[in-house]
């Protein structure tokens, strides 16, 4: 795709005719949500929202990797951590997530989210609130994280409905891209080498509309929604995400966090999720794996 590329360090931006392409740019982290690549995320999505010349943005992931969700060593709270500390910590965390979301949403630029590999926890969330969602074949969707005490995101429950949405985030299972579409909560599922090519495709005939028309009728869903409850429930959902990460002190959870002192992030993944192997979607579906 031709077009100039800025300089920014966790994420890719590059401009072709009418549309610009954010890439998530941790391919060795799976592209996990750092405070780092998070704030050149929005940096960039507002770069191409300010240029008039850009009428859509997609937004995709290097890699095996869409995300693989909020980076695990910077939103774990110290062993020395205060009650107080811990609180702060993920209260600050979960009204970022919250702004980020809805940052993601007011643009007045459509965002067409290309979603390759693995999508979970906070990847996930970014993929729910784009505008239109696009899943490569191979796509892994899912919110483990809750196994081990973390929150989902109203928007699961918004898209996919309300017994939908409790079948995955009361287990954290992976489910793959064919139900993902069955729930809703993608538009279209196409083999992974024609991924970025169909979310292209799909961009440019947005940016064939009137760029009024685009702003004006993305803005009346969304400030829709949010005149319906979204950002009350977003609110509300942070504050809750907040409890339920300061309730990760649990005896119930005490053994992942003895696996991730002796053992480190892989060691913590292996005793969270072991028990719940095989997946009903995705590459641990399979009991060869």
């Amino acid at each position: 795709m031709e077009g100039a590329e800025l300089d920014y360090e966790f994420v890719r931006f590059s401009r072709g005719g009418a549309v610009a392409t954010v890439t998530l740019d941790r391919p060795e982290a799976m592209n996990a949500l750092s405070h780092g690549l998070e704030r050149e995320l929005h940096q960039a999505l507002d770069e191409a929202d300010a240029d008039p010349a850009i009428r859509a943005i997609v937004l995709t992931g290097a890699g095996r990797a869409f995300s693989a969700g909020y980076d695990f060593d910077e939103e774990v709270p110290g062993d020395d951590a205060t009650t107080a500390a811990t609180l702060r910590q993920w209260l600050d965390t979960s009204q970022r997530s919250v702004e980020g979301f809805t940052h993601v949403m007011e643009l007045s630029t459509p965002v067409i989210a290309a979603v390759n590999g693995w999508c979970l926890g906070g990847g996930f969330w970014y993929a729910l609130c784009s505008d239109i969602t696009i899943a490569s074949e191979d796509a892994t969707f899912g919110q483990p994280e809750v196994r081990g005490i973390s929150s989902s995101s109203i928007l699961f429950a918004l898209l996919a409905g309300w017994k939908n949405a409790h079948r995955y985030t009361l287990t954290g299972d992976h489910f793959d891209a064919a139900e993902a579409l069955r729930m809703g909560i993608v538009n279209e599922v196409v083999p992974a080498d024609e991924l970025l090519e169909r979310a292209h495709a799909l961009a440019t005939r947005i940016a064939m509309v009137p760029a009024d028309s685009v702003r004006l009728n993305k803005a009346i869903t969304t400030y829709g929604l949010e005149a319906m409850g979204l950002r009350n429930a977003h609110n509300v959902m942070a504050f809750l995400a907040t409890m339920a990460h300061a309730s990760g002190d649990s005896s119930e959870v005490w053994h992942l966090h003895e696996a991730y002192r002796r053992g480190g992030i892989r060691a913590f993944l292996e005793a969270r999720d072991g028990p719940f192997q095989p997946e009903p979607g995705g590459p641990r579906s399979r009991t060869d794996e």
